[in-house]
């Protein structure tokens, strides 16, 4: 079979994993990536901003991109995107919102000459060899889309992340009728979303956790502030319009919540009237019980709204025990104990707390089994790849597929990097490209790897002592030192035999030295660090770092 009549997908992202989803689409010479997201970095990742894909892949082979299709707005899907692009620059294509949350995302970052393509449910779009059909899905955000990508050698569609609400807030339901219209045509393979495989029946509607607010907000008596996550268009609108019905006055605190609302209503995705908007500045000029706050944190992030709230460390906010708090969202995995360390200041403030164990806060945007079944039995792929989702999700959502009559053997659970070569009679690996993780802090992309990372744990745990000395080696003299800083080692004050025994140690190694040269020194040093090591542990049984400064006076 040509390679004309076959389909290369290749997932940099979002499997064995929920988050920087991104996956390489290949038809003969040209690429379609379809989205581009990042991760939340895990809590052994001290100090890192954001975790987002190995694309050396994509930039090594940018000319082959003809564009970047994005399936919605959430970060785990467009928060690569200012690292990507810059380096490896193509078309965007996506619904509004969608589109100026990437065009937001770009021009904080400094990014330019890049096109920008809005495009509306069910439109076609031509790119290269490729036929992209956007189609409206259900999910927590606004404009969230499935892809049926066409080309000669068949049909790809990915779900991306959905579920079918039969109520949503907005009246639209997921275009169920397109998806069964892909199965009477044919559909080679399908990628769906499996976040949510391991949960029987349907997820809940969103229009149940409207009620939830109606309910705790009427009866709040004073202040009512909400944690959600600012993508969350419809859920945002939602709240303000119960709020406008008990008189409560509207305060988006956040960066991210006062960007993206921005942006939103920009666009008409969210409607909220101006003079029912309060900047965080003026809210000590309304009675506590005609103000509502609608802030960032619903994930324990560290400099969220809500946690700086929660540990008075928020400039112009701080929690009050007449305060009702809501966290409109469940945690990520691997974001558990954040959270639970929020919620437990927030009681210690005496804060009233309203969280997902308590009461219906938040529905997923994901489906559910019997939601996923549906979509399988509407398009009834030749392929079957489940991606989104940790490696026993993806597995479950494998045996669900073999449970609706699909053959195990064309059923594949990809890991990250494989390249699939999907034929009309066959489905298989052809290799592996480069893949991973690449870490961001602050400015810096991919400089902080493995060993800097084990140097942050290792300081974080046992601190750092650097023992400084001034040599004469003309006159083989120690003219000053051994002086010893701690840092998150022990307090030096009342440790003074302990540190009196660092500096025997240094001197009599240095005084037992005849005559150094100047190439002795690196020899020197690491001698001074398994002398002190060896020296710490006997009397503490700890290892901090050791760091040796040694001024050479000649």
């Amino acid at each position: 079979m040509s390679e004309k009549n076959k389909i290369r997908l290749i997932p940099l992202g979002g499997v064995d994993e929920i988050g920087k989803n991104v996956t390489v689409l290949e038809y003969g010479e040209d690429i379609l990536v379809v989205d581009c997201g990042s991760i939340f970095p895990k809590e052994d990742m001290l100090g890192i901003d954001l975790v987002i894909p190995d694309v050396s892949y994509l930039i090594a082979n940018k000319d082959r991109i003809r564009a970047y299709v994005f399936t919605h707005g959430h970060e785990d899907h467009i928060g690569a995107t200012p690292y990507v692009l810059d380096r490896a620059p193509a078309p965007v294509y996506g619904s509004k919102l969608t589109v100026a949350l990437v065009e937001n995302k770009l021009r904080e970052h400094g990014i330019r000459n890049i096109q920008f393509n809005r495009v509306e449910a069910r439109q076609i779009v031509h790119i290269g060899p490729f036929t992209v059909q956007f189609i409206r899905v259900n999910h927590s955000i606004s404009g969230a889309y499935a892809l049926a990508i066409t080309t000669a050698a068949g049909t790809v569609l990915f779900t991306g992340d959905f579920k079918i609400d039969f109520t949503p807030f907005d009246n639209v339901p997921t275009d169920l009728n397109m998806f069964a219209a892909y199965g009477e045509r044919g559909v080679l393979a399908l990628l769906a979303d499996s976040t949510n495989v391991e949960r029987a029946g349907y997820t809940m509607s969103e229009r149940k956790v409207a009620e939830t607010f109606n309910h705790h907000i009427g009866s709040a008596r004073g202040r009512v502030i909400i944690a959600m996550f600012s993508s969350n268009i419809s859920r945002i609108q939602q709240v303000t319009e119960i709020a406008a019905a008990f008189g409560r006055k509207i305060c988006f605190v956040g960066r991210s919540m006062i960007s993206t609302s921005s942006v939103a209503m920009e666009l008409g995705e969210l409607n909220v009237p101006r003079d029912n908007i309060i900047p965080i500045d003026d809210i000590n000029r309304y009675r506590d019980d005609q103000v509502l706050v609608i802030t960032t944190g619903s994930q324990g992030e560290p400099m969220s709204g809500l946690t700086r709230m929660a540990f008075a460390e928020h400039r112009k906010l701080q929690i009050k025990p007449t305060d009702k708090i809501i966290i409109s969202a469940t945690p990520i995995p691997g974001n558990e104990v954040y959270v639970s360390r929020v919620i437990n200041q927030l009681y210690r403030c005496g804060a009233e707390v309203i969280y997902s164990a308590m009461a219906d806060v938040h529905v997923s945007g994901h489906a559910c089994q019997e939601e996923l079944k549906i979509i399988h039995s509407l398009v009834k792929p030749k392929y079957f790849i489940p991606v989104h989702g940790e490696y026993r999700m993806l597995w479950r959502h494998a045996e669900l597929a073999e449970s609706m009559g699909m053959s195990r053997k064309n059923i594949v659970i990809p890991e990250m990097g494989q390249v699939l070569e999907i034929g009309e009679d066959s489905i298989s690996i052809a290799g592996v490209v480069p893949n991973g993780t690449v870490l961001v802090d602050g400015l810096g992309i991919g400089d902080v790897g493995n060993v800097v990372l084990r140097d942050r744990k290792h300081l974080s745990q046992d601190g750092l002592i650097i023992v400084a000395i001034a040599y004469d080696r003309t006159n083989g003299v120690l003219v000053s030192g051994p002086e010893v800083i701690s840092r998150g080692f022990v307090y030096v004050r009342e440790n003074e035999d302990l540190i009196d025994g660092i500096r025997d140690t240094v001197r009599n190694m240095i005084t037992s030295y005849d005559k150094i040269e100047g190439s002795d020194w690196p020899s020197i040093k690491n001698r001074i660090k398994d002398e002190l090591r060896r020296y710490i542990y006997d009397k503490i049984k700890r290892s901090p770092m050791i760091l040796p400064v040694i001024v050479d006076l000649g």
